[in-house]
């Protein structure tokens, strides 16, 4: 039985799969020991049909409020519960679930960030002062290849993360223990999951909910928000379309509001939207 049929095996394992293999024979290609570059693989069916998919690998904006409650108790256990190392890889966990979910980063993105990527500005926004982060994703960080920079909420997560941190570089990691070595991705797995547990979120033993089910969440906030597919296109380093044909129809709220928007015709034949 081949892992396109084995229903065990999730689609993105086996576009990975591909993807290494690829990249084996791209390098023996080049080093003159193939003589074919690669293979044309089958293109595997979807199985999100409606978005259901990504509906359920995401939070809505409950789950997400259960999610930052659970976070903070689960980083207040008191020290003779846990020694300091486990306490500060706590942290560093909560924080970036609270980055990502404010910034749209890909998980490797995220992981590589460094804090001269980084810069904490205050900026009055319709009268309001708030605590913005300017981020500058570099292109070999990218799975674009693509370099971005964009500004995001958020910002007083950095400089709270900072001060737990006390990173001594001006480019050590910002997810990172030593300011050298990422926070390895079992590490983040292991402690999103106990969160994730914590909070009680419906179904979470059924739903496909990792570290990048906050990329999601951010990019449905974003719409719901009211921002165009074009700005958040720029924010999170991909295509209006992707935007567009993947989260447009995640939310209820954007359906409904759709269907029930309705207009009323003036005297003086002026058209007032209701």
């Amino acid at each position: 039985r081949t892992r396109g049929t084995d229903r065990n095996v999730k689609h993105v394992t086996v576009e990975h799969e591909q993807s290494t293999i690829n990249a084996c024979m791209k390098y023996l290609f080049r080093n003159r020991e193939t003589l074919i570059d690669g293979f044309d693989f089958a293109r595997l069916p979807r199985l999100d049909s409606n978005n259901e998919a990504i509906r359920r690998a995401t939070f809505t904006s409950e789950e997400y409020n259960h999610l930052v409650s659970a976070m903070r108790s689960y980083c207040s256990v008191p020290k003779n519960r846990i020694d300091e190392n486990e306490k500060l890889i706590r942290e560093v966990v909560r924080h970036y679930v609270l980055i990502a979910a404010n910034s749209g980063l890909r998980v490797g993105e995220q992981r590589q960030l460094r804090w001269n990527d980084v810069t904490v500005e205050r900026r009055t926004v319709g009268g309001e002062e708030r605590i913005l982060a300017r981020i500058s994703v570099r292109a070999h960080t990218s799975k674009t290849r693509k370099s971005r920079v964009f500004y995001c909420r958020g910002g007083e997560y950095f400089e709270r993360l900072r001060a737990i941190t006390k990173p001594e570089l001006r480019d050590a990691l910002l997810f990172s223990i030593d300011g050298e070595t990422p926070l390895s991705e079992r590490a983040l797995l292991y402690h999103f999951h106990n969160i994730v547990d914590l909070a009680a979120i419906q179904d979470r033993e059924t739903r496909d909910l990792v570290p990048y089910s906050l990329r999601h969440f951010m990019v449905t906030q974003r719409v719901m928000s009211g921002l165009s597919f074009r700005q958040i296109a720029d924010m999170c380093g991909t295509s209006v379309a992707h935007i567009e044909k993947t989260y447009y129809h995640l939310n209820d709220s954007i359906m409904i509001t759709n269907a029930a928007a309705d207009y009323r015709r003036l005297a003086d034949g002026t058209i007032k939207v209701l």
